[in-house]
């Protein structure tokens, strides 16, 4: 298998976690604060990481690797608060899909940057799956609910925090992944504490232990499959296949809970595959 190849694998690993992490998460929120579900999986994971870097003395990352990744676990926490603001005041459809967008285009701009313009079958395979983002992301608005300025606002704050995470992770993926994602996930975990603190969620404080803990294992298991991806080719490849996670959790919503996709959505799907076919070559 070619690099390309491999990292397209690694990256729809790191989509197909993540979406599970997603679902997990979504499930345990509508039974106590999510804010509640994402900082134990957060913390939880860390504390494994934590130990598991210590009993087994894992060669330590070097300073920039750890640098880079406490500030890319930050900043992803940040905006995934950021981005809950932001679905809370309006229809979700709009702000998610912008948000998914600017996550994958922040990390394709620096990359080509970086790493010069891909091959043309590798851009055709990028521009079908940012467009695969935008379909999947965008669900129809209901309830009669609009989507505030504001809202749109936060939701393109949040995806810079994601992508500028994305490219963090990327520059700390030289060396050290344990003890890298561990870092992140200590500084992800003191941001969540951080707003916790400033702002204790209303609702019951139980029954978030359970999906936290399996949100937790495989938001961390996508981030290792989504730095072994930018550590083995170009995150422009890795970012956007990664950032087609929210076919994952559609997916796992249609086969558990019977919800079904829409015609977007499944139109999403068909132009991830192909995205992901080209990105292989």
């Amino acid at each position: 298998m070619n690099t390309q190849a491999a990292t397209a694998g690694l990256g729809l690993l790191a989509a197909t976690t993540w979406g599970g992490s997603d679902f997990a998460g979504g499930c345990g929120a509508r039974r106590a604060p999510a804010i509640l579900i994402v900082g134990s999986g957060h913390f939880s994971s860390f504390l494994c990481l934590l130990a598991y870097c210590v009993f087994t003395h894992r060669t330590p990352a070097t300073p920039h690797d750890l640098l880079c990744a406490g500030l890319g676990g930050f900043v992803g926490s940040l905006g995934l608060m950021v981005f809950y603001r932001a679905l809370a005041m309006g229809a979700m459809g709009l702000t998610a899909a912008l948000t998914g967008l600017l996550t994958a285009l922040l990390p394709v701009g620096y990359s080509m940057v970086r790493e010069g313009v891909p091959p043309v079958i590798t851009l055709a395979g990028l521009a079908l799956g940012l467009g695969a983002i935008w379909l999947i992301s965008h669900t129809p608005a209901g309830m009669g609910l609009s989507t505030p300025p504001r809202a749109l606002l936060l939701g393109s704050l949040a995806g810079c925090c994601f992508g500028t995470q994305l490219i963090l992770f990327k520059m700390a993926a030289g060396s050290g992944q344990v003890w890298t994602m561990t870092t992140a996930r200590g500084a992800g975990s003191a941001a969540m504490l951080l707003v916790i603190l400033l702002r204790p969620p209303k609702g019951p404080w139980k029954g978030f232990w359970g999906p936290g803990l399996l949100a937790g294992f495989l938001d961390t298991a996508g981030n290792f499959f989504y730095l072994s991806a930018a550590q083995l080719g170009r995150m422009d490849v890795a970012a956007v296949v990664s950032s087609l996670y929210p076919a994952g959790t559609i997916l796992l919503a249609a086969l558990v809970l019977k919800e079904r996709p829409t015609r977007k959505q499944l139109m999403g799907m068909g132009l991830a595959l192909g995205a992901v076919l080209l990105l292989s070559v």
